[in-house]
């Protein structure tokens, strides 16, 4: 699939101006609202007491057709993806459904009840998973195993060399993916489903006044595949944004694991085990890139705490082998954020 091309700024501005100018919001006030990682911004509008959101995803970086698809999905099984009002695809701009200001971050720290709010966000995944798969990720890539290997080896391209100052050696390189492959297969022990990849609190939305699960609000799923049901389940267990007591981790684990359908526990714990390590993995690669790379020092205070959940994983059995070659090129004492990217975010 050809992706939209890159368009001048003015003619962005216009094509902007005319998509609001069609769906009725010509007049409407805009305001910016908190970006993300991507090369994604997002501008609230406001007309009278109306709102929406305007999402811009200028391309060649962004393609806005993955999101309108799974966001059409997910409103068409009654989930609260925010319904799309308006798009130009070319343009990348999206007119949006506002969810409101209410995410999952926001109102735990103003003291909501943790557990209430997990438990939704186990019971959305719950509702999501007992679809069969060809209604919930149809038309959606597979998360297949070169993508997963692809993710890992963000840890080896970006990480590694920024802690040692110089290229990950080739028989070192070989020797982690050769792991990675074995433990790909424990990962698909467990059914596929529409994973969503980035589901955590910082992109779920409080909504109370919707009923069951739609009461949680989804937001930043243009990523989605179709992958193991373990997946999502460890981007909101695992967040390596902020500490989750084990106990309440513990108690969901097992919540989804009383509401999922014939799901053998030991499979689901080998799978969430690779998984989580190889999500974790990735993580402290992107998180070495977004200061590497594009200049976003603000992500490496995350990275002690991604470390801490994949010694975590480590403990599996089955993880075994990627204990020994992490313990032999990033020992313990080695796994914290670069001294050189501290002295660059200082800068």
């Amino acid at each position: 699939m050809t992706g939209p091309r890159e368009m001048p700024g003015a003619e962005r501005a216009n094509r902007r101006d005319r998509l609001l100018a069609s769906a009725g919001w010509g007049e409407a006030r805009r305001t910016n609202l908190a970006g993300d990682a991507s090369f994604r911004r997002y501008e609230r509008v406001q007309l009278g007491r109306r709102t929406a959101v305007l999402m811009d995803a200028p391309a060649p970086m962004e393609d806005v057709r993955p999101f309108v698809h799974v966001a059409r999905r997910l409103t068409s099984l009654g989930l609260s993806a925010p319904r799309v009002l308006a798009v130009d695809i070319e343009a990348g701009f999206l007119l949006l459904e506002d969810l409101g200001d209410d995410t999952y971050t926001r109102v735990l720290a103003r003291g909501a009840d943790e557990h209430e709010l997990y438990r939704l966000a186990i019971n959305v995944l719950i509702d999501l998973h007992h679809r069969p798969v060809a209604e919930a990720a149809a038309e959606i890539a597979p998360y297949d195993d070169e993508l997963l290997r692809r993710e890992a080896g963000l840890l080896i391209d970006w990480y590694l060399p920024a802690l040692t100052g110089k290229a990950t050696p080739e028989a070192a390189r070989r020797d982690y993916f050769d792991i990675w492959t074995g433990l790909f297969v424990r990962a698909r022990l467990v059914p596929e489903t529409l994973v969503l990849r980035d589901y955590h609190v910082d992109n779920l939305v409080w909504l109370p006044d919707r009923p069951g699960v739609a009461a949680c609000g989804l937001l930043d799923f243009q990523d989605a595949v179709r992958g193991p049901v373990a997946y999502d389940v460890v981007s909101l267990l695992e967040d390596v944004r902020r500490d989750i007591e084990p106990g309440l981790v513990i108690a969901m684990r097992q919540h989804y694991l009383d509401g999922a359908r014939n799901l053998d526990a030991e499979a689901f714990a080998a799978s969430y085990a690779a998984l989580g390590v190889q999500r974790n993995c990735k993580i402290v690669g992107i998180f070495t890139r977004l200061c590497v790379r594009d200049g976003k020092p603000q992500y490496l205070k995350h990275i002690p705490r991604t470390w801490r959940l994949i010694e975590h994983g480590l403990r599996h059995p089955d993880l075994r082998p990627m204990r020994i070659w992490l313990d032999r090129h990033i020992p313990p004492g080695r796994r914290v954020v670069p001294p050189a990217l501290i002295s660059q975010a200082a800068s």
